[in-house]
C-alpha cells in the first residue's frame, strides 16, 4: 500500500495532482482541499496518502497531514461514505471544521459541502462522534469545546429541545458542573440561570 509520495509536481489542479517520484514514476493522486493548498505554487511537494483498490481500478487520494488522513479514514467508515465522498468533505471542510461539526452535531454545516445529503451528514455525525477528538481542536469562537460526560446527554438533550445548539448546551452544562451540580434536574436549573 502506498502511504506516503514525495517529489516532482509534474501538474496540479484543485481535485488532481500528478507527482513524479524518484524513480521516474509519476503518481495521480485525488487531492482534499488541504493538500491542494499544500502543493499550490511549488515545484516539489509531498503527500500522505491512502490507496483504494477495488473492482473498478486503483485509486490514490492524498492529504497535507496525518491527522487529515486520520479523519479521512474515520469518515469512509461511515455505511454509504466512499472515498469520493471522503475527498469531498474534506474539501469542503478542514479536519479541524468537520470533528467541530461532528462533536456539535451540525447537520447544516455538514450538508452544505456539495453532494452531501442530510440524511448522510446525521449518519456522519452518529457514527463518529464518539470516534473523533476535539482535543487539539479549536472551536469556531477561538475556545476549546467544554468536556461533557456521556452521562450528561440527558441535560444536552433537554437544553437542545429548548432552543439552545449543541455547543451551547455543552458549555452550559460544563459551567453547571463546575458550581458542583450533581444530578441532571440541578444541571439543567445551573444550565439554564447561566444562559
Amino acid at each position: 500500500m502506498i502511504g506516503y509520495l514525495k517529489g516532482k509536481i509534474k501538474s496540479l489542479t484543485p481535485e488532481c495532482a500528478l507527482i513524479e517520484t524518484a524513480g521516474g514514476i509519476g503518481f495521480e493522486v485525488n487531492c482534499s482541499g488541504s493538500a491542494f493548498s499544500l502543493l499550490a505554487g511549488k515545484t516539489e511537494g509531498e503527500l500522505y496518502t491512502y490507496m483504494q483498490v477495488s473492482e473498478n481500478g486503483t485509486a490514490l487520494y492524498g492529504f497535507s497531514s496525518t491527522e487529515e488522513k486520520n479523519m479521512f479514514l474515520k469518515l469512509i467508515s461511515v455505511s454509504g461514505v466512499g472515498p469520493k465522498m471522503g475527498i469531498a468533505v474534506l474539501s469542503g471542510l478542514s479536519s479541524g471544521e468537520l470533528a467541530a461539526a461532528i462533536a456539535t452535531s451540525d447537520v447544516k454545516r455538514l450538508s452544505a459541502v456539495k453532494g452531501l445529503g442530510k440524511k448522510t451528514a446525521e449518519r456522519i455525525i452518529l457514527e463518529l462522534r464518539e470516534k473523533v477528538s476535539l482535543n487539539a481542536s479549536v472551536a469556531e469562537g477561538g475556545a476549546a469545546l467544554p468536556s461533557v460526560t456521556s452521562g450528561d446527554e440527558d441535560a444536552v438533550v433537554a437544553l437542545m429541545t429548548l432552543g439552545f445548539s449543541r455547543s451551547e448546551s455543552e458549555k452550559a452544562i460544563s459551567n453547571a458542573r463546575a458550581k458542583g451540580a450533581a444530578t441532571v434536574e440541578d444541571i439543567i436549573m445551573l444550565a439554564l440561570k447561566g444562559m
